[in-house]
């Protein structure tokens, strides 16, 4: 028989629940503190509207700045809003230029920041490059560096001055009061990957013939 009575069972009992609740709420405001920062970082892929930044893309980013989680891109920061700058240039003049797009990894200075830019050019690409780059085959010249890349291509649809197609740079540099860290190679290549995955979208959004002849994913082989 126990030695318990009838009345010390329900205090006993009573207390062991009392005691898992309390350890419970201690275990809630361990893993997640009430008073807690909302968190308003974003992935590689949402940056620059949603539709810029591939998978593949966003583990270049990765590459680039260190970091896989990013400030949000403010509202007006996407290829569909610079595309429809960028087609307004196309019946009003030939060349012009515009932002895209600025990445800051998650608690990175404001001096060190991913800008991505477009530029309409008078022309194909002419000249020979900085000796830093890279040549590769992906529309009509792709650039690529350790810091810097650069995809050009040439786009016709319905809003190109007559029958010459309007040619399109997109550009991706990083600002940083740093040297590139890394494997130099990786980071090329990386360039060249962020640099082609924002280009082909705005191929897509500006309605080009071909894509403006971008490949699905990146040339990364030297031309």
């Amino acid at each position: 028989m126990s030695g318990i009575s009838s009345r010390g069972r329900v205090r006993f009992v009573g207390a062991v629940i009392a005691v898992s609740l309390a350890a419970g709420a201690v275990g809630c405001t361990d893993g997640e503190s009430a008073d807690a920062a909302p968190d308003y970082s974003t992935g590689p892929t949402e940056l620059c509207g949603g539709n810029a930044i591939s998978a593949e893309a966003g583990k270049a980013l990765e590459v680039i700045t260190g970091s896989s989680r990013f400030e949000e891109s403010d509202e007006t920061s996407t290829v569909v809003h610079a595309a429809r700058e960028l087609s307004e240039k196309f019946t009003s003049s030939a060349t012009g230029d515009g932002d895209i797009c600025t990445a800051f990894a998650e608690d990175a200075r404001q001096s060190d920041r991913l800008e991505v830019t477009w530029e309409l050019t008078g022309g194909p690409p002419e000249g020979e490059p900085a000796s830093k780059f890279r040549v590769l085959r992906m529309g009509e010249r792709a650039l690529a560096a350790p810091d810097a890349g650069v995809v050009q291509f040439a786009c016709r649809n319905e809003k190109s001055l007559g029958s010459q197609p309007a040619h399109v740079d997109i550009g991706v540099e990083r600002w940083s009061p740093e040297e590139p860290e890394g494997d130099p190679e990786k980071l090329t290549d990386a360039y060249a990957t962020v640099a082609h995955s924002v280009s082909l979208a705005m191929a897509k959004e500006l309605g080009c013939e071909n894509d403006g002849g971008l490949e699905p994913r990146p040339v990364l082989d030297p031309a």
